[in-house]
């Protein structure tokens, strides 16, 4: 994964009182943005993982007249050596407290102990001094030849022995005896000038121009060496960099060779003569560039890289910006996950040795050191995540992150997130979008919401903010809702009609909206937006009277459920016509639900003109109960008759009031024969009922249903001699009456010679009919026949049983017990299968049935035995 670079222009840390620096930093910043080629305008879409800024004050004063040459973090400060052979305790934002003078040549190395109690100075004239802070007592030494590392025992404070280490030619250690004397060891000679060293826990690693070596001080042996790669590169320009992850954990970094090395405890069964501890390379890979320090980031890699790159004009390598890379190693390569050029003062002269990197193990922070400047890198915190996501204008996604992260974020809060977001889309032109946000970011804050009306308003989009202003517990004032309502009441009659629909009437004064809208009807008098919406506000004031006028002037939809809702059935009882006209169906459910609060004679009464509706709402009562209405039934015949004939036959048939003379002299004044006949069968006139569908409906199939339907013998006679002298009635009747009158009857009385449709069909299917009675006779049959073998064999299987008799029972003649108190007795009982007893002797005539069934007529029953 290869991330585009970014490059970083650094902000200066300034302290107010160091006044000498102002000047620069304008400089710095005028001088940073000249250098920046083209090709950087373009802002990268990703998010950087480090910011930067230079460490200023105190150190800006010191690099002005001298330059950097090494330095070293503690958690609690700084030590800085410069080139004019100076050491610099720096507090952490670059102020000076200390100055050492240790030399006039440059120094080569700074060494802290943990405690930062103690430090170790060594420079290019051979000075070697390891001194106390407090104490100013140490070691103190002149060499004849440039010490180029010195690195104090981490424990040294705490350490009887105070041990250090310093490096030219040789690696000696340097420790205290019993007797307080110094005591010298050479750990390592032979192969060049030692050129870096660190030392974690009891392990000591260094480098020379041959390679690194690894000191264990528990088993006092030097347990690896890792040979340079590399070998076209002076060690003296490209220094080795190395860094301990942490106690068992190297990093060796070496022109453009990276290695990452385990110290691991060999296995205690190898009988060889060997360190009990080894070194495994984990991770090496080459780099893209020279590197010039390097330092853990946790599970991941910081590399400080030198970067030289071609002209073309000149086709010459110059020095360009250092670049700080974070990368994820792998076994054999690795995976850039940011990279950032940096312009630091003066890159153009630089060289690979003339910078380098320390962290500072408390906190992730990282120390690019330059002759002439000292960057500070540090991992980004929510506020710089949030920081960047506005820069590029992600105020939604800041707005999410300021949410979640809301105790770990200093410099922002979501209030002016929210309302720069808001700035931002009114600014764009998205008055929806801004306004849409508003509930979310002002949430309950009346002033904030005020002011931003007020500011839609200059903008002229109070539109836009109307359906999101707050309407629930957060009530603004009356009149802001109001100006909104008249904003749309001047331009846009559906809008604010839709906003008195929305809106709770009680949020804005409504006899005011009322009489803005009343202005506005005088100039359009038959708007049915505005006079909908007027009906809407009378509601809310709760004159009902008067919304109810203006539903039913506009037929509206809306007028049942009002009534309904506000029992506004008193002020319906003489606009029942309208209500009808308007709707039919909803008008008479409504009436018929609520008959107890208009009655029905009143409601017959309202529509005594309108004799269609009324007869729609008396057939709807008929409908529900048939007798509800029973005294409007007679005038209900006429309303049948006069405008829904097809239900007239129903209404006749259950209705149980009707007068049957006034509805007969209805029918036959207006020829319904249908109903006529019904009238007259219903009255007990069948003949003359059959006599109308034969000669006026000449219609035979109805003729024998309606004979069926009575079941009367003189009815079928009436209908045969009819029938006789046509033959279409012939056929009808030979097909239809097989199971109710003898076809033969019937087949006698034809006169010989007539000529009868479908004779021979009809004869036929008499002959059918009778061979269907005929088996289902036979098969009813067999069905009672084997019923009753059934039924006979339960009976005789069930008196076959035992009956029980013990001294609870007693003879139903005597009604004492029916077993005697001395059973040894001879005794006689009769036990019948109705389980009535008896004594023997108590029968009144002995025989076989129970005289207590038999008088019953209960059928007799056999006596199951006699004891």
């Amino acid at each position: 994964m290869r991330m585009r670079r970014r490059p970083f222009a650094l902000s200066v840390h300034v302290t107010w009182g160091v006044t000498s620096t102002m000047a620069e930093v304008k400089q710095e910043t005028q001088n940073y943005e000249e250098s920046t080629d083209e090709s950087e305008e373009e802002e990268s879409e990703e998010e950087p993982k480090l910011k930067y800024e230079r460490l200023a004050n105190g150190v800006t004063t010191i690099l002005q007249k001298d330059a950097a040459s090494c330095m070293t973090v503690h958690d609690k400060f700084l030590a800085l050596g410069t080139h004019h052979g100076k050491v610099y305790l720096l507090d952490i934002q670059g102020d000076a407290t200390q100055r050492f003078d240790i030399s006039t040549v440059k120094v080569n190395q700074v060494s802290l102990d943990e405690s930062g109690e103690h430090i170790g100075i060594c420079s290019e004239d051979g000075k070697v001094q390891v001194v106390g802070l407090y104490t100013r007592e140490g070691f103190h030494e002149n060499f004849d030849c440039p010490i180029k590392v010195v690195a104090l025992h981490p424990q040294f404070a705490r350490s009887s022995s105070k041990q250090f280490i310093t490096g030219a030619n040789k690696l000696l250690l340097y420790e205290r005896n019993w007797l307080n004397r110094w005591k010298t060891t050479i750990l390592h000679e032979g192969e060049g000038t030692i050129m870096n060293v660190k030392w974690r826990g009891n392990l000591v690693a260094w480098s020379n121009s041959v390679g690194v070596k690894i000191y264990d001080f528990s088993s006092k042996q030097r347990i690896t060496n890792i040979s340079r790669d590399n070998l076209n590169f002076r060690p003296d320009m490209y220094l080795c960099s190395l860094c301990w992850k942490d106690n068992i954990t190297l990093i060796i970094g070496w022109a453009t060779s990276v290695k990452v090395c385990v110290v691991k405890e060999r296995d205690p069964t190898d009988l060889r003569d060997l360190p009990t501890r080894y070194v495994e390379i984990v991770s090496a890979f080459e780099s893209e560039f020279h590197i010039s320090g390097l330092a853990p980031l946790g599970e991941r890699l910081v590399l400080l890289m030198y970067v030289n790159e071609m002209l073309e004009q000149t086709d010459k390598e110059h020095c360009a910006r250092p670049r700080l890379d974070i990368i994820h190693h792998l076994p054999d390569s690795y995976e850039e996950i940011s990279s950032d050029a940096l312009s630091v003062r003066g890159f153009q002269e630089n060289e690979c040795r003339d910078y380098s990197l320390e962290h500072s193990d408390g906190e992730s922070l990282f120390y690019i050191i330059s002759p002439r400047d000292i960057v500070v890198a540090k991992e980004r915190d929510q506020d710089d995540h949030i920081e960047w996501l506005l820069g590029k204008k992600k105020y939604e996604e800041a707005m999410m992150a300021a949410e979640i992260s809301q105790k770990n974020i200093k410099r922002h809060n979501i209030l002016d997130i929210g309302r720069a977001y808001v700035n931002y889309l009114v600014d764009k032109g998205d008055y929806h979008g801004a306004a849409r946000k508003c509930q979310k970011i002002l949430g309950k804050n009346m002033d904030l919401w005020e002011n931003e009306v007020y500011r839609f308003k200059k903008i002229g989009q109070l539109k836009a903010i109307s359906q999101y202003l707050p309407r629930g517990d957060l009530r603004l004032r009356p009149a802001i809702y109001e100006m909104i309502l008249y904003e749309f009441l001047e331009s846009d009659y559906e809008g604010f009609a839709s906003l008195i629909r929305e809106w709770p009437g009680d949020i804005y004064n409504n006899k005011t909206v009322v009489r803005s809208v009343l202005d506005h009807l005088d100039r359009a008098p038959s708007n049915r937006t505005l006079l909908t919406t007027l009906a809407e506000l009378y509601t809310y004031d709760q004159r009902y009277d008067k919304a109810l006028e203006i539903y039913l002037k506009l037929r509206h939809k809306d007028v049942f459920q009002l009534i309904h809702k506000h029992n506004l059935f008193s002020s319906i009882k003489d606009k029942i016509v309208l209500l009808m006209e308007f709707d039919k169906e909803q008008a008479v459910n409504m009436l018929l639900d609520n008959e107890d609060k208009i009655s029905i004679d009143k409601v017959v009464e309202e529509l005594k003109d309108q004799p269609e509706l009324q007869h729609v709402y008396l057939h709807n009562l008929f409908k529900r109960d048939h007798h509800k209405g029973q005294k409007f039934h007679e005038q209900q015949i006429s309303l049948y008759a006069e405008y829904d004939r097809p239900n007239l036959l129903p209404f006749l048939r259950d209705s149980t009031h009707c007068p049957l003379e006034k509805a007969l002299e209805i029918c036959q004044q207006r020829n319904f024969v249908a109903e006529t006949v019904f009238l007259l069968s219903r009255m007990g006139n069948s003949r003359r009922a059959l006599q109308m569908i034969t000669e006026e409906l000449q219609d035979v199939d109805k003729a024998i249903e309606f004979a069926k339907e009575q079941d009367d013998a003189e009815l079928w006679e009436d209908l045969i001699s009819h029938s006789i002298d046509k033959p279409p009635f012939i056929t009808g009747l030979l097909n239809n009456i097989g199971t109710h009158v003898d076809p033969i009857l019937l087949i006698y009385r034809i006169k010989e010679g007539m000529e009868i449709p479908n004779l021979r069909d009809s004869l036929v299917k008499i002959l059918q009919d009778y061979n269907l009675q005929i088996l289902l006779r036979e098969g009813c049959k067999k069905i009672i026949v084997s019923d009753c073998l059934t039924l006979l064999r339960k009976m005789h299987k069930t008196q076959l049983r035992g009956v029980c008799v013990d001294e609870e029972n007693i003879c139903e003649s005597c009604h004492s017990p029916i077993l005697p108190a001395d059973t040894a007795k001879t005794f006689n009982v009769v036990v019948f299968h109705c389980r009535h007893m008896f004594h023997k002797d108590c029968l009144p005539t002995p025989g076989m049935f129970c005289n207590i069934c038999s008088a019953k007529r209960r059928g007799p029953a056999s006596g199951l035995s006699e004891a």
